[in-house]
């Protein structure tokens, strides 16, 4: 006899899931944020990031209710689907897809960069490839040892972070950092306000996909404790590093060198330590640990999406099932890294009026992410008022004001990356209302069958 189907394991602990919370996004403290001082100078591109920050520690606080109450590896897609209905939870589960299938190409070719400054004779997207094979592979082997791994490089990541404070303290000034802050801008003013509008998007780039521990909700040993603790811990030490790196970096000099750079850290250290200084080497690699970090924690977090979609047979079933001795979702995580690996080659197909290929799966994965934190809010909103009695372990504190303040700054911020990025906002919302539509009809015909298969026996 066959024995039971097999599970995901419940192997994880608070500390894992903060490694997670904090893994998932800790690139962003990498590269990619500093495009916002040239969108709006370094006091624009501070108000832009105080904004976005408020806005993601509001939703954290009030997220974290949702994942605690429905503690399911769907995340966002399994509140939506309860809270809105099956449209309201495919919406809400192709956007969340979205964000976490196109953010790890662009994080790969920034490995695949940082591998080309040392080794000039590889070429980048061979090495974004071969990053996306190896910690595909390493998330398929077990939760538990792809947790651990995680954990142990966002700690090394943090730890680097803190060194390059350290090291650029000394030459640190208020006045380099306050140099031209607003830009093309000769002061605060509507010039200044459009720009600090303008950088929202590199903002988000600070915090994005930190959400993706709610896809771990179900391996987690002990949902209703560990995740508010890692939820609340991992907030709150991204916002610390976020500003501590930009302040920091900012200081450090004349800001504008970097404010078009992938690499502004290596920059910033390299005008304090000298070209050929061993702080400068050692930031460089261990500047990769970020970037794996964010990598490896993003592949968890699509592999158990795309299984929870699987499971709730809006995607194949096939990419349900879970590997019979790692009991992972390792059909989901293949799937996904395929999809992945295909848009590192793509820059003819999804280049839009002249943005880089990072650019613009940067974009869609911000657009992606606030569509999803809207429905979640309302999800939040929803559940409060129609399951007052569900078992929540966790309340969202100072509700409704949290959920309204995160509700409204996705309002604000998804209003901003469309009116900078219209074409590409054309093609996301043509592409999810089409997808969402060929989907729910599939669906309903599948239930219909199945329906007529139990009536005609």
């Amino acid at each position: 006899m066959s024995g039971p189907p097999p599970q995901l394991e419940k192997k994880l602990g608070a500390f894992h899931l903060w490694g997670i919370a904090v893994g998932l996004v800790i690139s962003g403290e990498y590269f990619g944020w500093s495009y916002g001082w040239a969108t709006a100078g370094t006091l624009g591109f501070l108000g832009a990031t105080l904004f976005v920050a408020l806005m993601y520690t509001a939703f954290i606080f009030s997220f974290t209710e949702l994942t605690c109450a429905i503690p399911h590896a769907g995340g966002p897609f399994a509140y939506a689907q309860r809270a809105l209905g099956p449209v309201g939870g495919v919406v809400t589960g192709l956007a969340t897809l979205i964000e976490f299938i196109f953010a790890p190409p662009a994080i790969a070719l920034a490995i695949g960069a940082y591998l080309n400054v040392q080794f000039p004779g590889l070429p980048p997207k061979l090495a974004a490839s071969g990053a996306y094979l190896v910690f595909m592979t390493l998330n398929i082997v077990g939760v538990h040892v792809a947790a651990t791994f995680e954990l142990f490089i966002t700690i090394a990541a943090i730890i680097e972070l803190l060194v390059f404070m350290a090291v650029v303290a000394p030459s640190f000034s208020w006045a380099h950092f306050t140099h031209s802050g607003w830009g093309t801008a000769p002061h605060f003013g509507w010039e200044a306000m459009g720009g600090m509008f303008a950088a929202i998007p590199f903002a988000i780039w600070f915090f994005l996909a930190i959400e993706g521990v709610a896809m771990a909700a179900e391996e987690a040993r002990n949902p209703k404790r560990a995740i508010p603790l890692a939820y609340c811990a991992g907030v709150l030490t991204l916002v610390a590093l976020a500003f501590a790196v930009m302040i920091f970096a900012g200081g450090s000099g004349d800001w504008t060198t970097l404010a078009n750079l992938n690499d502004p850290l290596p920059e910033a250290m390299k005008r304090v330590v000298g070209q050929h200084s061993a702080w400068l080497s050692m930031l460089v690699w261990l500047g990769l640990f970020g970037l794996i970090a964010s990598l490896h924690g993003i592949i968890m977090g699509f592999s158990r999406q795309i299984f929870a979609l699987a499971r709730a047979e809006i995607l194949p079933r096939s990419l349900g099932k879970l590997h019979s001795r790692f009991h992972t979702p390792h059909r989901a995580t293949i799937a996904g890294s395929a999809i992945g690996i295909i848009a590192l080659y793509a820059d003819s197909l999804i280049s839009i009026h002249g943005q880089s290929l990072t650019a613009v799966l940067v974009t869609l994965s911000v657009f992606g992410a606030l569509t999803m934190y809207g429905a979640s809010m309302i999800s939040l909103f929803v559940l409060r008022q129609r399951e007052p009695d569900l078992e929540r372990g966790y309340r969202a504190p100072l509700y409704p004001v949290l959920p309204v303040i995160a509700l409204v700054g996705a309002v604000i911020s998804i209003i901003a990356v469309t009116y900078y990025n219209f074409t590409l906002f054309l093609y996301y919302a043509s592409a999810l209302i089409v997808i969402t539509t060929l989907l729910t009809i599939g669906r309903g015909n599948g239930i219909k069958r199945r329906a007529s298969s139990l009536l005609s026996k």
